[in-house]
């Protein structure tokens, strides 16, 4: 069975992931989740949020794992790690020795993501010494929705429909 690490926080619950995740499970149906959010300051957030960079993760993240479990991911854990994301991956890898076969980082596209222009997918793949996987979240040029805000999805019927245009084709 494979665990991987999904270290996202603005695109945690971005259709894109839900994609990937699923073909991740069509390859391994045992396959297994941490999500790790970075605990990012309000101000370097695309979503207008205002608060304890901690706290808006740890929103985000439990909203993310529902949504992931909706689409059929076995999101065995949780975890806020260091506002630097390449800190909170090798924190996370180097406490759970052997429990990861890869990383996922999913960012916003290029021009918008802070986390590409530093190189983010790299930096976690030199520091962890694990297969990176990088998906793209792409953005409408909207910005996310703030964490524990009223989601789009939360409408009758949109999360089942959600679910369905994310299914692999």
């Amino acid at each position: 069975m494979a665990r991987q690490l999904i270290v996202a926080h603005q695109t945690a619950e971005s259709p894109e992931l839900i994609r990937h995740v699923h073909e991740v499970i069509a390859e391994d149906s045992e396959a297994e989740f941490v999500l790790l959010v970075p605990a990012t300051p309000a101000r370097e957030l695309r979503t207008g949020e205002t608060g304890p960079g901690q706290a808006i993760a740890g929103i985000r993240g439990g909203s993310a794992a529902a949504l992931l479990r909706a689409a059929g991911a076995h999101v065995c854990r949780v975890a806020v790690g260091d506002r630097d994301p390449a800190k909170a991956a090798g924190a996370e890898v180097e406490s759970h020795p052997g429990e990861y076969s890869g990383v996922i980082v999913v960012t916003l596209p290029a021009g918008f993501s802070r986390w590409l222009r530093r190189d983010l997918p790299h930096q976690v793949a030199s520091r962890v010494g694990l297969p990176v996987t990088h998906v793209v979240a792409h953005s409408s040029g909207d910005a996310p929705v703030p964490a524990g805000a009223e989601h789009g999805l939360s409408r009758t019927g949109a999360l089942q429909e959600f679910l369905q245009e994310t299914q692999p084709r």
